[in-house]
């Protein structure tokens, strides 16, 4: 799942505090007083700031120009019409006032951030780092500035440049629980899932109610195996927040990993409670459902994901192979063919298109649909077997001797190749061969005794067959 917390590029900026709307109603009184209030720029820099810690950024944008009209050479004024603008997208023109500020004032390290922060919502990345950098030679241990540089190298996935960048950053300050998010993010991508974990725990230890460090948390931990734990972390993320689909979704993805399907299709359902069109959710029902056997309910929810993403060749795959289960091989073939026109490199379709189409009678088609599986996957030592065993079928000797051949060398320790084998060589009879291929296939599979005796009642007896039946 992909990272869900994204820092807001404004997160040096003053949170909002306990101002109410009480004030805001002062400040529109102070402007309805008349030119002499309209005047007072202490007054519109309060009123700029509860609009701007409000969001409403067109709002503080008017009051800041009427700033700029009695402070034209004041560089924290064009900083913050900057910021306002940024915030707005109007992203150019927030450089336009950054650019102004630091003509002003050149010596600045936090307009050389907000522009850094600019400049990466541009994409102008290496523009970015530079900027960042700018501020860092003016103030070398300057935290904002390292911050925002470490999440831009984060964004680019230079996650060692960024850890780096962090580890500066909790050098000075232990305590900054957005550099152990930070740096417990990159760990994740860098594998070093014990140290992600780590640094998510300090980071909560300092910010205890963040529901997305919880779910990352989860994440890390479902991918270290540790199941339960992970339901854990989700378990936390949701009491913060209960409508958080992809908690929901990733606390079901665990359930199904340690068997507990129910309580995954709980889960699941819980995240399309909240995300109704949520693919991978209907996708994950009805796998669990499939493995359930309740194919009814996991067709529909393939359905309904088919319904929201018609090119989700993973959902006609899992319904394919319902109504395979179910032994209706025309849908399932239908579903198959659909899924390869949409994904014709996934061998796995090709498998099951091809031992629907063998059910059907459709041998010709089977056999081409094989040769596009070990096409696909050489190695695949059941696909060698079943292109084998078919050709045997058809009477293909040569060309099933080599495919059956080739399943035992992808696979030596597959019995049914060996079987096959042996029947081959029966028919050429070739009894030494014979004899060798099904020691193989008895030793690995005892049950084949039974089948070869079915198989071949007249052979019970003979000379070269009967000692190893008496094994």
């Amino acid at each position: 799942m992909a990272r869900i917390d994204n820092f807001d590029d404004d997160e040096h900026l003053p949170r909002p505090n306990d101002r109410s709307d009480d004030d805001l109603r002062r400040f529109r009184e102070q402007l309805r007083n008349g030119e002499k209030d309209i005047n007072n720029t202490e007054a519109l820099e309060e009123i700029i700031q509860f609009y701007f810690e409000h969001g409403q950024y067109e709002e503080a944008l008017s009051f800041v120009d009427r700033l700029l009209s009695f402070e034209p050479f004041s560089s924290d004024a064009w900083q913050r019409k900057g910021m306002i603008l940024n915030n707005l997208y109007r992203y150019e023109e927030a450089l336009a006032c950054y650019e102004k500020a630091l003509q002003l004032n050149p010596t600045d390290p936090e307009a050389f951030v907000n522009r850094g922060i600019t400049l990466d919502n541009l994409n102008r990345v290496e523009e970015a780092l530079q900027s960042f950098n700018s501020s860092l030679e003016l103030e070398p241990l300057y935290e904002d500035a390292l911050f925002h540089k470490g999440v831009t190298l984060e964004k680019q996935e230079r996650f060692e440049e960024a850890v780096t960048v962090f580890r500066i950053i909790l050098d000075i300050n232990p305590e900054h629980a957005d550099g152990w998010y930070e740096i417990g993010y990159c760990y994740d991508f860098l594998e070093k899932l014990e140290e992600s974990v780590r640094c998510y725990d300090e980071h909560l230890n300092r910010e205890p109610y963040n529901f997305n460090a919880w779910y990352n948390r989860g994440i890390v931990l479902n991918r270290l195996g540790q199941y339960t734990k992970s339901i854990d972390s989700y378990e936390m993320a949701l009491a913060i927040k209960e409508d958080f689909p992809s908690a929901w979704y990733n606390k079901g993805n665990a359930y199904a990993n340690l068997g507990r399907l129910y309580d995954a299709i709980e889960c699941f359902k819980m995240t399309l409670q909240f995300e109704p069109g949520d693919v991978p959710g209907w996708h994950n029902l009805g796998n669990a459902y499939e493995e359930l056997g309740q194919y009814k309910d996991a067709i529909s929810a393939f359905t309904n994901a088919l319904k929201y993403d018609e090119n989700h060749y993973e959902s006609y795959f899992g319904r394919g192979s319902c109504y395979d289960a179910m032994e209706q091989p025309k849908k399932a073939l239908l579903d198959y063919k659909k899924a390869i026109t949409i994904h014709p490199e996934y061998g796995d379709l090709w498998h099951a298109k091809a031992d629907a189409e063998y059910n059907l009678g459709c041998i010709e088609e089977c056999l081409e649909s094989y040769r596009m599986v070990v096409k696909l996957d050489p190695s695949n030592a059941e696909a060698w077997f079943d292109y084998g065993d078919t050709l045997y079928e058809t009477g293909e000797i040569t060309e099933a001797t080599e495919s059956l051949e080739r399943s035992v060398k992808e696979a030596p320790n597959f019995a049914p190749a060996h079987y096959t084998l042996a029947k081959i060589h029966i028919l050429l009879r070739e009894h030494k061969a014979a004899v060798a291929s099904l020691s193989k296939a008895f030793a690995l599979d005892p049950q084949l005794t039974k089948q070869f005796k079915k198989d071949y009642p007249d052979l019970k007896s003979h000379r070269d067959f009967a000692p190893l039946l008496k094994k």
